[in-house]
């Protein structure tokens, strides 16, 4: 399903309905269109109606149906490839990219840039094909995603035989993922097992929710290691045990330190980091590649975006390293 998102500037000062201030935006939608085929008004990850009032720092988000294409088109995106062989394409995937097609991003994703650079046809789309077959079709290589706003270390498989290989790599957690992330707050010891369920947030059901009943929903595990604090912020290391949806967030939230720039799981009003976007990265990826009996491990830089915000609280504040 198609989705509109935007941020409110902080300074915005006017009084204006919802309807009237996206139909006044570059890239919006016109009044028509909002009142025809929309299926969800989401402010700050809470329903809204037209008439909403909108505020500074407000996260909108608006979905609408749409339909399915004919096919999925390579296309010509510049990818950060940190290695490649005849069976696995690893890349740096940027903030911002979306990993596989799906409704409201059919073009532009991490598989458009594969085909292409894979030198594969289109896939054909068949809307007799059944929901998971479908996704399947939509995936190819696929074996792992990041979030859209997720950047990093992302492995795809270039043939069937690779595919396999690598997803039972990932079902049997055989694999090592590490993220860092700029978080609010300082957690409650230097390194910790996060252990919970994992259920769908009954105030939204398009936001996830971890409980302390490890039986109830899905059972979640994060890694935590706590590396450096600068006044209210705090530098992560984080590893994944289980792979759910937004686990690392919703896992941030739960632990009282959500991460910066975080436009669902984190209702801060941040006057210093104001335009940071996402503070979460994928940097590093251990797996044995097909028919290998060795693990390899691959490495993501810091990005750009991270080093901007440690910049700005590295003069501002005075790093606060943990005890053991």
């Amino acid at each position: 399903m198609p989705c509109f998102e935007y941020d409110v500037p902080s300074d915005f000062s006017a009084t204006v309905r919802l309807d009237k201030y996206i139909s006044q935006l570059s890239d919006g939608m016109n009044r028509s269109q909002l009142k025809n085929g929309v299926t969800d008004i989401l402010v700050n990850a809470r329903k809204a109606k037209l008439s909403y009032k909108v505020q500074p720092g407000d996260h909108i988000t608006i979905q609408w149906e749409d339909s399915i294409p004919d096919d999925i088109q390579p296309e010509d995106i510049p990818l950060h490839i940190i290695y490649e062989d005849d069976n696995v394409t690893v890349v740096n995937k940027e903030q911002g990219m979306v990993t596989h097609p799906a409704a409201g991003n059919w073009t532009g994703t991490l598989v458009n840039a594969l085909l292409y650079h894979w030198g594969a046809t289109a896939v054909k789309l068949s809307r007799d094909d059944t929901p998971a077959s479908m996704a399947v079709a939509m995936r190819p290589g696929i074996v792992h995603r990041l979030d859209k706003d997720t950047s990093g270390i992302i492995i795809t498989a270039k043939n069937r035989h690779a595919e396999e290989w690598l997803q039972t790599q990932f079902q049997k957690r055989l694999v090592k993922k590490e993220y860092i992330a700029i978080v609010y707050g300082k957690p409650p010891h230097r390194v910790g097992d996060i252990k919970t369920g994992f259920i769908r947030d009954p105030k939204n059901r398009q936001l996830w929710k971890a409980v302390p009943d490890t039986a109830q929903g899905k059972y979640a595990r994060t890694l935590y290691e706590w590396i450096a604090s600068y006044g209210p912020y705090s530098l992560m290391r984080l590893r994944l045990k289980t792979g759910r949806t937004h686990q690392i967030r919703v896992h941030m939230k739960y632990l009282g330190c959500p991460i910066v720039g975080d436009p669902l799981y984190n209702t801060r009003k941040d006057v210093v980091l104001k335009n940071a976007t996402l503070q979460l990265h994928s940097r590093l990826l251990a797996i044995r590649l097909p028919d290998s009996k060795k693990v390899t491990v691959f490495g993501a830089a810091v990005p750009p975006r991270f080093k901007e915000v440690l910049h700005i609280l590295h003069a501002l504040y005075q790093k606060e390293t943990p005890h053991e």
